[in-house]
């Protein structure tokens, strides 16, 4: 390999390298945020290769919650079956204090959201992630290094080292750093990595106990002391399985990592540590003092001792190379943040990305990444460090708005280059999740469909309330000024007849489209992203303003730099 050819920094080199592009997009890190960036990206018809250094998938339960917004991604891309086949409901937390049992947590959300928490082993979420890719032809280039890559105007040069030694460049037009807490994308992009590391360390295990506590619910239980400062924890989250339980412990002096070289060389200590791991007979230790019965572990699967750092990048990404999930941030595992965040960012990455390499988008498409995402990356961490010191009751706001944000449904990008102004009318606004609802039904299908169905595995889509006629001018108009890259379908009201002719209809037979999108009389349009937020909420619905919309993201008659 001609290493010369490179920049090894990663930054900007003077002018294009005359490569041709072996693909479109490298992903490095084969984890649950690579996974569903190159799985969104094969299935929007994107080359893509995806390289882990390690040479096979980790059988740790390391990351378990899944959020419903996470459910609500997987079902657009067609894989929320398989999840819930999989996966174990979390109905709730029992908590308990020096003993006594505190008011249980019950986690229910409105009757529209469909889906409720859950819990996978991230090995689980691996292999059904891993599984879904290998559908369009793709697999895990494993025990495969991202050396180091430079960029220029018009792609990026990778440099791959193989378990071998064999080197290879790489000729793409982006690259996705999905490569963890020590990740090579960030540290060679140049990313500032700011935060510091919790002093606490802890030990995670995977165990069966014997105990008769509800199913689906976790059990945390703690100790305070004289001053009322927590000194011994126990969290247990429910896994697939009798009893089986992912535990989580204050660790004991005599396994504590302090001092050890780690791998923790770049400053950041975050994750699993090496060196000695816990034993069934220290989690007993554990459970002979905090559990709220007594039971006695068995089935130890793994266990290890780890830290917790909160840290965040200053940029997701500069020039043709982004990061995403624990890439650029990380934080305390409070309320199962963590991983459900990054697939969040691969998600909204991997459309936009697909529709830059198709060509005909504005020319700060990609860029909306960083203004749509690294906002959120900071309220997370703030409100994960936050809860994980003074607890979830430190937000003093209504049960139900805790609950949707610990779900993950009130993320939004309000104020985002893509969306348009509030409209100030009632019900969701321009950069607002699109609800679900239910008892919409069509010409042939007998049985009620969900909106959610309406829009599973589509990119842009036009939703049309209340005027069949406009809506077919509409749909023209969209057509013709994204490509045809926009969809539409007409949403009617109640007791009204589909036309037979026209963009697909649907009927509001229940009326729960008009009443969680806040419209009433008169025609309603809103334009749906590719990962189910509103982009432009027009009333009335006029062509000019449609296409003013649209112009935030597509380029007109094609052009568009790619």
């Amino acid at each position: 390999m001609e290493g010369d050819r490179l920049d090894r920094g990663g930054s900007h080199e003077e002018a294009p390298v005359a490569h041709t592009f072996g693909t479109d997009v490298v992903v490095a890190g084969a984890g649950p945020v690579g996974l569903t960036a190159a799985a969104e990206l094969r299935g929007r018809g994107v080359r893509c290769r995806v390289v882990d250094r390690l040479p096979a998938r980790l059988p740790y339960a390391k990351a378990v919650g899944v959020q419903p917004r996470t459910l609500e991604i997987w079902d657009h891309m067609g894989l929320a079956r398989t999840v819930l086949e999989a996966a174990v409901p979390m109905y709730g937390q029992l908590a308990y204090v020096n003993g006594v049992e505190q008011p249980r947590i019950d986690l229910v959300l409105p009757p529209e959201v469909p889906y409720g928490f859950a819990a996978l082993p991230q090995y689980e979420t691996e292999r059904i992630l891993e599984d879904h890719l290998a559908r369009f032809g793709t697999g895990i280039e494993r025990g495969t290094e991202l050396v180091s890559f430079g960029q220029d105007s018009a792609g990026v040069t990778v440099a791959l080292r193989s378990a071998s030694g064999a080197e290879e460049e790489v000729r793409a037009r982006y690259l996705v750093g999905c490569d963890g807490a020590h990740s090579v994308v960030r540290k060679r992009l140049g990313l500032a990595f700011e935060g510091s590391a919790f002093p606490e360390e802890y030990m995670l295990g995977d165990v069966e106990v014997d105990w008769d506590m509800p199913a689906g619910y976790g059990v945390r239980s703690m100790h305070r002391n004289g001053d009322g400062a927590v000194d011994d924890l126990l969290v247990c989250i429910p896994l697939p399985g009798r009893n089986r339980y992912r535990m989580s412990m204050m660790v004991p002096p005599e396994l504590s990592g302090a001092g050890r070289k780690d791998g923790s060389a770049d400053g950041v200590v975050h994750g699993l540590e090496g060196g000695g791991s816990p034993a069934l007979p220290d989690i007993q230790a554990v459970l002979d003092r905090l559990s709220p019965r007594p039971t006695t572990a068995s089935c130890l699967r793994w266990a290890s001792v780890f830290r917790i750092s909160h840290r965040i990048v200053d940029r997701y990404g500069e020039g043709r190379v982004f990061v995403a999930g624990d890439a650029a941030h990380i934080h305390p595992p409070t309320g199962a943040q963590g991983m459900n965040t990054g697939i969040q960012d691969a998600w909204n990455l991997a459309w936009k990305l697909a529709l830059a390499i198709e060509g005909g988008t504005h020319q700060d498409l990609a860029a909306s990444y960083d203004a749509e995402r690294r906002p959120v990356g900071e309220e997370v961490v703030e409100r994960t460090v936050r809860h994980a010191s003074q607890g979830v009751q430190a937000d003093r706001t209504d049960p139900e708005t805790l609950m949707l944000r610990e779900a993950q449904l009130l993320v939004g990008y309000r104020g985002s280059p893509l969306v348009d102004p509030a409209s100030g009318e009632p019900g969701p606004q321009p950069g607002d999740r699109a609800p679900d609802c239910a008892g919409l039904s069509a010409h042939i299908a007998v049985f009620p469909l969900r909106l959610y169905d309406l829009l599973r595995d589509r990119g842009h889509v036009l939703l049309v309330y209340g005027d069949g006629e406009q809506g077919g001018q509409l749909a023209e108009a969209a057509g013709e000024f994204s490509g045809g890259r926009v969809g539409t379908c007409v949403i009617l009201p109640a007791g009204t007849a589909p036309r037979s002719s026209g963009p697909p209809a649907y009927v509001d037979t229940l009326g729960e489209f008009a009443r969680l999108y806040g419209v009433a009389d008169g025609a309603t349009a809103f334009l749906i992203r590719p990962d189910g937020y509103i982009g432009a909420r027009l009333r009335p619905p006029t062509a000019e303003r449609l296409t003013a919309h649209l112009a935030r993201t597509f380029a007109p008659n094609g052009s568009g730099a790619r």
